[in-house]
């Protein structure tokens, strides 16, 4: 049996056989999933679809407001992109540079949805705080590198009107001076916010349900949601372990939405993730080369996102998820190793000691959305990759709405949710795309 496989060996691509890799997060390794199989009652208040940060951090919201919530999950509570991601903790604002947003929505309204994005940040803090969650939250703050000059220049600008119309603070690395940032050589300097975050997302997650738990809520494994019936003055939830009358419904489903809730198949696209870990790496090492403990990304279409372990010298290094492989094979993961080879040479005898993916919710007009059906299920969904903070936030501010909190009102209540133009074709198209913008990145490299 092979106990390990080197960075450069898995860049390669070409192994074939036991690698010793776990194709399992990361941090389920701190925060191992619990199956969760609580008894599906005969009645609640409000079932909730989805256990990842939105449908716990609604029900966290309802319990707090004496409403008796049930999450239901077809898996291990968890199993999804909640405890998959590389707990990068932003405010929401990375999807459009200022301008465009303005373009496409106008200053008023813009502006409205960038300063809402920076209390998404302040709010899961305050949440992490207040229910005394351990995940090693942080304000590492985060540096996103320059692919080419004329991206460093663009950056530059978009920073100046983030400070302008959102109060962001930040600010510019050039090339010269990136080594106090980065210790590579391959960009051509960065910006940094400063205020961004880190944590631990097992253990965020772990430390929600707990609260949940404790606050009399129910959290049930295993239990697919097979069916929402409106039935009066609510809803009829069938689910494979049993059936449960709600007065009210939240879809959190995110990317993993499926044909459940007819209205919101179409507006969500599924697209993947990937992410390995490496082994420890040598302690001079790290701080030459990631001297800041920042969380760290770049400028490509096909973007990596990376960052130290908590507690660990260990890197973890996301991007889009290997085509045409096996989940659990090397070659599925062959990609990451090489971009993270290609910024830091340093690590190419550096183990690889985890693998995995998950599912991220894409929406036609990159913004995440939240309200009601027609038949009055609420939903709170599509965070394009940026899910921590934005589904934490909306996980709360849904189930205020359903309550009929003031406090529950967003600058995203009023935008339309649109569908995607011949959704099945657009799924089918998702690595076509990737592969096209991932040859552009390389040829403008």
């Amino acid at each position: 049996m092979r106990e390990i496989i080197t960075a450069r060996e898995l860049a390669a691509g070409g192994y074939r056989g036991d690698t010793g890799i776990k194709y399992q997060p990361y941090w389920w390794d701190e925060a191992p999933r619990d199956p969760a199989t609580a008894d599906v009652p005969k009645k609640c208040d409000v079932a909730i679809v989805g256990s990842g940060f939105t449908g716990l951090s609604a029900a966290n919201t309802l319990l707090d407001n004496a409403r008796n919530a049930v999450v239901f999950d077809k898996d291990h509570p968890g199993f999804g992109a909640s405890t998959r991601n590389g707990g990068q903790v932003g405010s929401g604002n990375q999807k459009f540079r200022v301008r465009k947003l303005i373009e496409l929505r106008g200053e008023t309204k813009a502006i409205a949805l960038l300063r809402e994005g920076t209390r998404m940040l302040e709010y899961i803090e305050q949440l992490i705080a207040k229910e005394q969650i351990n995940c090693d939250f942080q304000r590492c703050g985060r540096f996103r590198a320059a692919i080419q000059p004329q991206h460093y220049e663009a950056m530059a600008r978009d920073m100046e009107d983030l400070r302008k119309f959102a109060g962001v603070e930040s600010f510019m690395v050039p090339r010269a001076e990136q080594s106090s940032e980065i210790g590579a050589d391959m960009f051509f300097g960065g910006s940094v916010l400063p205020n961004d975050a880190s944590l631990h997302p097992g253990r965020y997650h772990a430390g929600l349900a707990r609260r949940v738990t404790e606050k009399g809520g129910r959290i049930v494994g295993g239990a697919e949601v097979i069916d929402i019936v409106r039935d009066g003055s609510g809803f009829t939830v069938k689910t494979a372990r049993g059936t449960t009358r709600a007065r009210n419904v939240i879809i959190a489903t995110n990317g993993y939405t499926g044909a459940l809730v007819r209205e919101l198949k179409p507006r969500i696209v599924p697209v993947g993730s990937g992410l390995i870990a490496t082994g420890e790496i040598d302690a001079a090492v790290v701080d030459r080369l990631l001297p800041k403990r920042r969380v760290y990304g770049n400028t490509n279409r096909v973007f990596s996102y990376f960052r130290l372990a908590p507690g660990a010298r260990r890197i973890i290094w996301g991007g889009r998820v290997g085509r045409l492989a096996a989940e659990k094979s090397p070659r599925a993961y062959s990609h990451l190793a090489s971009d993270m080879l290609r910024v830091f040479p340093d690590f190419a005898e550096v183990p690889i000691t985890h693998a995995w993916s998950g599912l991220i919710g894409y929406t036609y007009d990159e913004i995440p959305h939240l309200g009601c059906t027609a038949s009055g299920i609420h939903y709170a969904l599509g965070y394009c990759g940026t899910g921590v903070s934005r589904a934490t936030y909306f996980g709360q501010k849904i189930a205020l709405r359903l309550l009929g909190k003031k406090d529950g009102q967003t600058a995203f209540d009023d935008l339309s949710f649109p569908a995607f133009p011949a959704h099945p074709i657009a799924k089918q198209a998702v690595p076509i795309v990737e592969t096209w913008y991932r040859l552009r990145d390389a040829l403008n490299q």
